[in-house]
């Protein structure tokens, strides 16, 4: 065969990273337009050949000849498919080695000029000897590698009996770079080919032994725990023994967190500290101890509001309207919104109040507060202090413990979304205090305008400006909350409603809900005009009116259960609900008609009384013991009330020759006072002009007068001091049917939270001393020989108890 049979011209396609070599099948994707000029042009041509050359620069996007190692592979397509982004998916098979000579052309592909250079093709017994080690190390090579695609290629390299093809097929499982390729492809001799490939393969194994051993050493000696920081560093430990070595680079979540950290619009401070700690962050294995800790508190930083604000509905009337849709009367609430939201309109920067809305259980003070936020267009957030004992409940726990958290007050904005919300801090009165802390101190910096700007949560650890916040508080009473605290508050009294207002609001709330909720309409069930009457006074009995809802609700469950029971065919009426069904419906009425007593004997007198739950009307009783000394009192009465009791005896005592006593009369007569339903623990001041008028009337011998009662504090110079929860006692009077009330002169100014028709509806007797409460309470006035000097009650008025 001549020179002139072995040298041809062929297409040339330049390849990136691999070496094509002879005896193999291989598949290529050809992307750049003259590579793909050149496969079209072997496609066109008889034999279908080509040749293959690697680039010296894979960069390189053109290469030109001189770019192109001069050995290349000369290769039959066998397969091409055009895919739709106009590239070329090939499968080619390397027939022979060949020089390339010299360039042809250029354009529109490259066209070289090459000489055959022919198949390395010796034999010997050295040859045949490393074929057998070739294929020993491919059996190992099947027992560490467990890839399917592997165990295939292992499969036809055992069946192979040429030995250069073993050694060909082997090269993709060889981690060799692009000069060791070229060098393997240009190597004239099969005993040096097969040296290079069993050395290459015996250093790719020693590696997977390595990669095995490393994986069982370090599944013995690691926890379950660390089981992913064991696995990159065997990753790690791979590559280094491979030589592929990699730079340093910041995880993606670190860099994730540096960016939301430049892009968040944080306070310089924040935003300093924030910074420091994703250093800290980056320097840490995902498996150590700090790194969640970290990570979750850079979280919470980002996540917090602080200059995210929601703009303040400052339209009054829409504000006024709103109230008015969810609550029906208190007036002085809804007055106080209004009057910080004009102050608002006029001074954008006015700290928020810190409001205190008192009153009895189920008077509406949770839903005012979510009234009031949908009034001012603010988010919303109730947080519950009732039995909270751990003052890092509030303050949060410092990140050196395990499973620190932030107080509940950060977490509540890091709720709310804004720092300006409307956060409701419920029964503030019920806080407990223990050896972990005090909340109440607590709330203290928290409420206080002029420290919370600057509140730190101990697990934030940065200041945090909460004047923003609509701080209100609840509670059933102020006796429990501490003085320094309730001076940092604004007290509202949301005092107990009147049977109307309850009516009121059963018609305009509670029915249309409770309907709603199941899942009925005004064609489906209709109430006798009577019927909530009849529920407010013979099955409930509290200031607010949540026994009436929970009432309401049982009813409209009996109407779901009977319309659910309908047959079919059936026509669909409304159920009517009569009074005189209520009690097959909701049970034995559980109260009786409070009615006053119709006659009172010797020694009975009605006083009022406050209570948690509302006003309340309570009868002291008593009764001379002949012979005896001593004064006995029973009833489950507290300290202030036989405080009350004795000081009324002395009084007495010491005014029996102007009332026309003798004072035989006490030195020889014990006395007994008993005020009923014992069970019931009663304490305060208030009651003191009813023990008085009991006591005179058993000393005088007159009955007191059966359609009044009375309440207000006494002392020994004859005076009567105010008392509170005017509005309370003269409703629970009005609803047992007692017209006359004597109050203390100094809380007439207490009657405007009187609801006007109970108002109309009553007479209020206004006194002063004892003396003036007798000649008003007694049917016949007791004889007076010497005037009594007085004094203006309100001058040495204390201030009001309850």
């Amino acid at each position: 065969m001549s020179d002139d049979d072995t040298i041809t011209s062929l297409p040339v396609v330049p390849v990136k990273r691999t070496v094509l070599f002879p005896e193999t099948l291989v598949p290529f994707t050809i992307g750049r337009p003259r590579s793909i000029a050149a496969v079209e042009a072997a496609m066109n041509s008889e034999d279908k050949a080509l040749l293959f050359s690697a680039q010296r620069d894979f960069e390189q996007e053109d290469p030109k000849f001189e770019d192109l190692y001069q050995i290349g592979t000369k290769a039959l397509i066998k397969q091409m498919v055009k895919t739709a982004e106009g590239h070329l998916n090939i499968l080619v098979q390397g027939i022979d080695r060949m020089v390339l000579l010299k360039m042809e052309e250029s354009d529109p592909y490259l066209i070289a000029r090459a000489r055959q250079l022919g198949i390395p093709s010796d034999s010997s017994h050295e040859i045949e000897a490393l074929h057998r080690a070739l294929l020993d190390l491919v059996g190992e090579l099947t027992n560490l590698m467990t890839n399917e695609g592997v165990s295939e290629i292992v499969s036809v390299l055992r069946a192979e009996k040429n030995p250069l093809s073993v050694a060909y097929r082997l090269v993709p499982l060889l981690n060799m770079s692009v000069e060791q390729l070229q060098a393997l492809l240009e190597e004239s001799q099969l005993t040096d080919i097969l040296r290079k490939v069993y050395a290459a393969l015996s250093h790719e194994l020693q590696i997977l032994k390595l990669r095995h051993q490393i994986a069982s050493q370090a599944q013995a000696e690691i926890g379950k725990s660390q089981r992913e920081y064991f696995l990159r560093q065997q990753l790690k430990e791979i590559q280094q023994e491979l030589g592929e070595i990699e730079g340093d680079h910041e995880e993606g979540d670190v860099a994730h967190l540096k960016k939301r950290i430049e892009e968040a619009e944080l306070p310089e401070a924040v935003k300093t500290e924030a910074t420091r700690e994703v250093k800290r962050l980056a320097k840490l294995p995902p498996t150590a101890p700090d790194h969640q800790v970290i990570r979750s508190y850079l979280e919470l930083v980002l996540e917090l509001p602080w200059t995210t604000t929601t703009e303040d509905s400052l339209e009054l009337s829409h504000v006024r309207t709103v109230l008015d849709e969810d609550h029906y009367g208190i007036p002085d609430v809804k007055e106080r919104i209004l009057e910080h939201l004009a102050v608002l309109k006029l001074n954008p920067s006015a700290k928020a109040p810190i409001v205190c809305l008192v009153g009895p259980p189920g008077v509406g003070k949770t839903s005012l507060g979510q009234s009031i936020a949908r009034a001012l267009n603010r988010k919303f957030e109730r947080i519950s202090l009732g039995g909270l004992h751990d003052e890092a409940e509030l303050r949060g726990h410092r990140r050196t413990y395990v499973g620190a958290m932030p107080g509940r007050i950060i977490q509540a904005l890091r709720r709310a979304g804004s720092n300006n919300p409307v956060v409701m801090l419920d029964e503030v009165d019920k806080v407990g205090r223990d050896f972990r802390g005090d909340p109440a101190s607590a709330l203290l910096e928290i409420l206080d305008p002029s420290q919370n700007h600057t509140f730190r949560d101990n697990y934030l650890d940065l200041p945090f400006d909460l004047s923003k916040v609509m701080f209100i508080t609840t509670a059933n009473t102020l006796d429990s909350i501490s003085r320094p605290l309730l001076d940092r508050m604004e007290v509202i009294r949301l005092p107990g409603y009147s049977q109307q207002e309850k009516l009121e609001i059963a018609i305009r709330y509670l029915w249309p809900r409770q309907q709603k909720e199941a899942g009925l309409t005004d064609t489906e069930v209709a109430l006798d005009k009577d019927v909530l009457p009849h529920i407010i006074n013979r099955y409930t009995r509290e200031a607010g009116v949540r026994q009436l809802e929970q009432q309401l609700a049982r009813l409209t469950r009996k109407v779901a259960l009977r319309l659910a029971e309908r047959s079919p065919d059936q026509e669909p009426e409304p159920i009517r609900i009569p009074k005189t069904e209520l009690s097959e419906m909701l049970g034995v009425e559980r109260f009786m008609p409070e009615e006053g007593r119709k006659e009172l004997p010797v020694g009975v007198a009605t006083g009022l009384a406050w209570t948690e739950a509302g006003g309340d009307v309570l009868y002291v009783e008593s009764t001379l013991l002949p012979g005896g000394s001593d004064l006995t009192i029973t009833g489950q009465i507290g300290d202030v009330m036989q405080e009350s009791a004795r000081a009324a005896r002395s009084y007495l005592w010491s005014r029996a020759e102007t009332m026309g006593l003798a004072i035989s009369l006490f030195k020889r007569n014990g006395l007994h006072i008993h005020v009923p339903e014992g069970a019931i623990p009663k304490d305060g001041p208030s009651a003191g002009v009813t023990m008085a008028s009991a006591l005179a009337s058993i000393f005088l011998r007159i009955p007191v007068r059966q359609d009044t009662a009375m309440t207000g504090e006494i002392n020994l110079s004859g005076l009567v001091l105010p008392v509170g929860g005017i509005k309370e006692k003269i409703l629970a009077a009005h609803r047992v049917g007692l017209r006359r009330i004597l109050l203390p002169k100094a809380n007439e100014k207490d009657l405007k939270d009187v609801p006007e028709p109970v108002k109309q509806d009553i007479n209020v007797v206004f006194v002063e001393t004892i003396d003036e409460v007798l000649r008003e309470v007694l049917l016949t006035a007791p004889p007076v020989k010497q005037a009594v000097s007085t004094t203006s009650a309100t001058a040495k008025t204390a201030p009001i108890q309850h």
